[in-house]
């Protein structure tokens, strides 16, 4: 650093306005560029905690700017929620190998603790990782869980180690900001009075998730106001152990095609794993029941239209090798399916995420998307699942017309 700063020194400082110093000042020529980390901004605009990491040689140093948190903490391309200190002190926490309480929006807190703990051997991501990316990621994954129970899957030992399913919360008095409900008990499949049920919507929740080792989020289909009624429905396609994700693609064409000709829209999104979902909104106040038979159509039309690729058969030893199972099962009272923008156990640590058909059309590889990589997706495409929430719904009326004709 010595014979890079001598060789820029100049005689004039390069700062438009005196800065004083209390030893004299060496100036030297601001076209290098450091990285740094450090925790905050202090009131008088200085680093607090900085720690030097190295040189940068993939950045001007005219590009560099002041970053400057918005009210929540913005990042490019995603909407502002939690300030910019918290990742840095997950990131501090992890690097020390110490447990902490992190302070959220709203006044709420969390413990946190093994950040250093490795879920995907992998690439090493750690438990900390994972909870920087739901950080950062939460004002697209936040929308897309509001209000709905969460089943949880837990992997408290990492991917590779034993896994256990978790339908309720088992905490007497959850950290603040963890919203707990409680169905009806005709209502809630649980087979157990009063069952207390985590629910989506809250950096409180999602954190505290990630901290229990619940990797995915995975929501009901409807709403703890509505429990009975889907807001949306599924078919989730899922390869054999022989097909390949080309083929995958080429059966979630054909159910975009089977879809058009009904009239309904569709959103499709990679499961983070091997398969691809496809999303149907439904009209307010619609059943299980009826969306579960529009999926069974269409999944009965494409399989019996493609059988050398698609199946409907429901027991893994009969499918046909090489096909895809095109499953209509999933939207009933209870199941779930890992929403858009949750990280999956899957071993290259994916991502399900949003796609535009015409993605789908150009081969995706969905490895392509991962708890490293796909926030910098997220940034460039926006929330293109909002558009689940948003858009057009399907004619359920008019998809029976169709039917019959």
């Amino acid at each position: 650093m010595y014979g890079l700063l001598k060789a820029r020194e100049t005689h004039e400082s390069p700062f438009a306005t005196r800065i004083k110093t209390n030893e004299p000042a060496h100036w030297a020529r601001p076209d290098l560029v450091a990285e740094i980390k450090f925790t905050e901004w202090t009131s008088d605009t200085r680093l607090r905690h900085p720690v030097y990491l190295g040189l940068r040689d993939d950045k001007a140093a005219k590009n560099v700017v002041k970053e400057v948190p918005t009210r929540a903490g913005t990042l490019k391309g995603l909407a502002p929620q939690t300030p910019s200190t918290l990742l840095n002190l997950l990131m501090e926490l992890e690097s020390s190998r110490k447990d902490g309480v992190i302070d959220l929006p709203g006044g709420n807190s969390l413990k946190v603790t093994n950040l250093h703990k490795v879920f995907w051997p992998e690439g090493k991501i750690t438990k900390g990782e994972l909870l920087r990316y739901y950080v950062e990621v939460a004002p697209l994954i936040l929308p897309a869980v509001e209000d709905r129970p969460l089943v949880m899957k837990r992997f408290p030992n990492g991917i590779d180690g034993k896994a256990f399913y978790q339908q309720r919360s088992r905490e007497d008095k959850p950290p603040a900001g963890v919203r707990i409900e409680t169905l009806p008990d005709d209502v809630d499949p649980i087979d157990e009075a009063g069952a207390r049920r985590l629910i989506g919507g809250s950096l409180a929740t999602l954190l505290y998730m990630t901290q229990i080792a619940a990797i995915s989020q995975d929501p009901w289909f409807s709403r703890v106001q509505s429990p009975l009624h889907a807001d949306y429905i599924t078919i989730d396609l899922d390869p054999t152990d022989a097909a390949t994700f080309a083929r995958v693609l080429d059966v979630a064409r054909w159910v975009r095609d089977e879809l058009g000709r009904l009239g309904v829209p569709g959103y499709p999104k990679t499961s983070g794993a091997s398969g691809l979902h496809v999303y149907i909104p439904l009209p307010p106040h619609t059943t299980y029941e009826s969306g579960l038979l529009l999926c069974q159509i269409v999944a009965t039309i494409v399989a019996t239209k493609h059988p050398k690729a698609a199946t409907i058969e429901r027991s893994v030893r009969a499918r046909p090798a090489g096909t895809v199972y095109v499953d209509y099962l999933q939207n009933i009272v209870g199941k779930t399916l890992a929403t858009a923008y949750s990280a999956r156990a899957s071993e290259f640590a994916g991502v399900s995420t949003p796609l535009g058909w015409d993605e789908v059309d150009e081969r995706v590889d969905p490895r392509d998307f991962t708890v490293r990589t796909a926030l910098a997706r997220f940034r460039k495409k926006g929330d293109l699942w909002s558009a689940l929430r948003k858009g057009p719904r399907a004619n359920l009326r008019r998809v029976l017309n169709n039917y019959r004709s």
